[in-house]
């Protein structure tokens, strides 16, 4: 398949490394302010290299990305609230020109899902999103496996800042604060971490998998317009505002404190949770779990690693092989 990919930080960068690994060729890479565009295939280290030492990806117009020789666009820029643009238009050139597209962005599905169906429906091209919601863990093929309408609920820790910070806390007896800058020494959590410490991160994943459970309810767009969900309809709560020692009478009690989000038919909730110490949600660390409620198969738990360039790359090229 020929990608054209939009986005060239941690995940587009390894999107583009990786995809001749899957049998793939990469023919535009663009990045906020240039683009490297050749049908013949992109020389991707070369394009890399370039950005690396702090000069243009090539001698295009990003633009000339979205009008380039491709079967799926990968759309890798990052998450936008609200109207979810650009990523949200990116889209739709794509798919008014027939073309497949695979998310990374959260921002289309989780801000404007009936809308990213509706041109999804007028286009020979498909949109594919397993990326968005929990990076290397095959949340939205295990939902699609069991089929949408037979699962009641997704819920689980879907963000490795928040987790590393609850974790800590209740492991070591520190402070918010403490952890938290620990968490940015390491790289583990943003110079600014509202996003993910205000439970928005895991919110927005969440919103999408809702939408998934409400569209196997729909039998039209227009049904699904009037069910779908945003991060607006969310009941999202932090964990700013946790002192550690609720963690040590938690402990006491033989439990602990993450931060859960769950996606039901109901709507959405983000907020810490008290569960067993010992516990399947209760992993440490920056490691992800989800747990999957299904009609026949009961619980099914999946967990590994929730963000990470490669990681997220590996859930974009699953997403491209199911389109070949």
């Amino acid at each position: 398949m020929k990608l054209s990919i939009l986005g060239a930080g941690a995940v587009g960068r390894s999107v583009a490394d990786l995809a001749s690994s899957y049998g793939h060729e990469v023919t535009a890479l663009a990045d906020s302010s240039a683009a490297a565009v050749d049908a013949a295939g992109v020389d991707v280290d070369a394009a890399l290299t370039r950005k690396r030492d702090g000069d243009a990806l090539g001698d295009a117009d990003p633009a000339d990305a979205l009008t380039a020789d491709y079967d799926v666009l990968v759309e890798a820029t990052p998450t936008t609230l609200g109207d979810a643009e650009p990523g949200f238009s990116h889209l739709r050139t794509a798919l008014e020109r027939d073309r497949d597209v695979v998310l990374a962005n959260k921002g289309p599905v989780a801000e404007r899902y009936a809308d990213v169906r509706a041109l999804e429906a007028d286009s020979a091209g498909d949109v594919l999103f397993e990326a968005t919601v929990g990076g290397a863990i095959p949340v939205c093929a295990t939902v699609s496996d069991l089929g949408p309408s037979r699962v009641s609920a997704v819920r689980g820790v879907l963000n490795g800042t928040a987790n590393f910070v609850l974790s800590r806390m209740a492991a070591e007896g520190l402070d918010y604060d403490h952890v938290l800058a620990e968490a940015q020494d390491l790289g583990v959590a943003e110079a600014d971490p509202s996003f993910d410490v205000e439970g928005t991160d895991a919110a927005l994943k969440c919103v999408i998998l809702a939408n998934v459970l409400r569209e196997a309810d729909c039998g039209t767009v227009d049904e699904l317009r009037d069910r779908a969900v945003s991060l607006a309809d969310a009941a999202v709560r932090g964990i700013r505002d946790i002192p550690g020692t609720a963690l040590d009478l938690a402990a006491d009690d033989g439990r602990t404190v993450r931060l859960i989000g769950e996606a039901t038919r109901d709507g959405v909730r983000v907020g810490p949770r008290l569960v067993p110490e010992n516990g399947t949600l209760a992993v440490s660390g920056t490691r992800n779990i989800v747990e999957v409620e299904s009609e026949h198969a009961g619980k099914l738990a999946i967990s590994g690693r929730g963000a990470g360039g490669e990681e997220t790359a590996s859930a974009v090229l699953a997403d491209v092989g199911r389109l070949e």
